[in-house]
């Protein structure tokens, strides 16, 4: 890896957080004469390297360095790649390693697991000069391995509670007949009725209709840009067609039926969603400021509010541009397909009035006009 690498992988990769613990424990073990102390991810790459700087510049002749993967795929035998591959601590005494660079050391390696999944996230090593090998090297390296472990749950803890803390009530607000709210890993933090999930979700976490191993349907929900995600099962109407739904003819606010959830929207949530739906190609933020507000419209202000909106479409609204999923159906755009084909006759019993009547959006108002088949429901213009 190249310095810039080892330095984004220092701040970003799931060891950091645990490193400092590491080294606190390892730091007396790291810094006797001839000991070096590593860390790396669980593909055997250096990322920390802590010690004796005597022994750090013998490491160095054996590419003991950041950046460096140690893994056993390149370089056979050895601590670092052999618990990797193990899953379990190891030591590699001497000439037992495959390179004959090493020949001189012994390493005592263990791997660091997520406390969730199982997997394997990085691995710590103590390696010192052959003849200054411990007999307890590999139950430190062992214990602080499980030290980091345990502090990765109190991590896990807290993210978990804070998850619940911020996004619960959108869970609830939507739950329905099942419901969960489950972490960027997978992990089911709270459902609705307790059990209808499995306690890890079994697959990726996609946005999007899916369905679980037992055949039923849900839609899993990104509630921010890294997770969490929200899950909702789809309700079973035989008809299998779970398409959203828009009733906006005749109503100043309209009304959503989304995943078996009614919705009455703000009557500025409502125009957002009647222009979105009359323009599937998107529109910017720029636009849509336009439509509703005319000259005067800001981009930001939009943004806001489709910020807000976004909590109840989901995945379903989109941004750059900003649309909706085309599969979501309206009254308004069934009613003027239907009269461009001429598919109704008499077309005053599908018409309850005109598109939302109280709406001085500009935008809006000229989709009501094109629609208005009683003109005198419709306020002047």
């Amino acid at each position: 890896m190249s310095e810039d690498e080892v330095r984004t992988w220092r701040r970003d990769h799931r060891m950091a957080s645990v490193w400092p613990l590491l080294f606190a424990n390892l730091e007396s073990a790291a810094f006797e004469p001839g000991h070096v102390l590593f860390g790396g991810d669980a593909d055997g790459h250096l990322l920390w390297v802590q010690g004796d700087s005597a022994a750090r510049h013998v490491a160095e002749r054996a590419n003991l360095v950041p950046g460096a993967r140690w893994h056993e795929a390149e370089a056979g035998t050895n601590g670092v790649g052999t618990a990797l591959t193990l899953g379990r601590a190891f030591q590699v005494r001497g000439t037992e390693h495959y390179l004959s660079v090493a020949a001189d050391f012994t390493c005592s390696a263990a791997p660091i697991r997520d406390p969730a999944s199982g997997a394997v996230i990085g691995v710590v090593d103590v390696t010192c000069k052959l003849r200054n090998t411990s007999s307890l090297a590999l139950q430190l390296v062992t214990t602080a391995a499980r030290l980091a472990e345990a502090h990765l749950r109190d991590l896990a803890r807290q993210r978990d509670a804070e998850i619940l803390t911020r996004y619960l009530d959108r869970v609830l607000n939507r739950i329905g007949h099942q419901g969960a709210l489950i972490s960027q890993e997978g992990r089911v933090l709270y459902s609705a009725p307790s059990g209808w999930l499995p306690a890890l979700w079994p697959a990726p976490l996609v946005e999007g209709e899916t369905g679980l191993p037992d055949g039923r349907r849900v839609v899993v929900e990104r509630l921010s840009p890294g997770g969490p995600f929200s899950v909702h099962a789809l309700p079973n109407n035989g008809s299998g067609d779970h398409a959203p739904r828009v009733s906006a003819l005749g109503r100043n606010r309209a009304v959503l039926w989304l995943d078996g959830v009614v919705h009455e929207l703000s009557l500025r949530h409502s125009e957002l969603v009647v222009l979105l739906l009359a323009n599937p190609a998107g529109l910017t933020a720029a636009t849509l400021a336009e439509e509703l507000y005319g000259n005067d419209g800001k981009a930001v202000t939009v943004r806001a509010e489709l910020a807000r909106l976004r909590r109840i479409l989901g995945y379903r609204l989109s941004s750059d541009p900003y649309r909706l999923d085309r599969r979501i159906r309206a009254d308004f755009q069934e009613l003027a397909a239907d009269l461009e084909t001429g598919a109704v006759g008499d077309p005053h019993g599908r018409y309850p009035g005109p598109l939302l009547p109280g709406s001085q959006a500009p935008g809006v108002r000229r989709i009501r006009r094109r629609l208005d088949i009683q003109p005198t429901h419709d306020s002047p213009m």
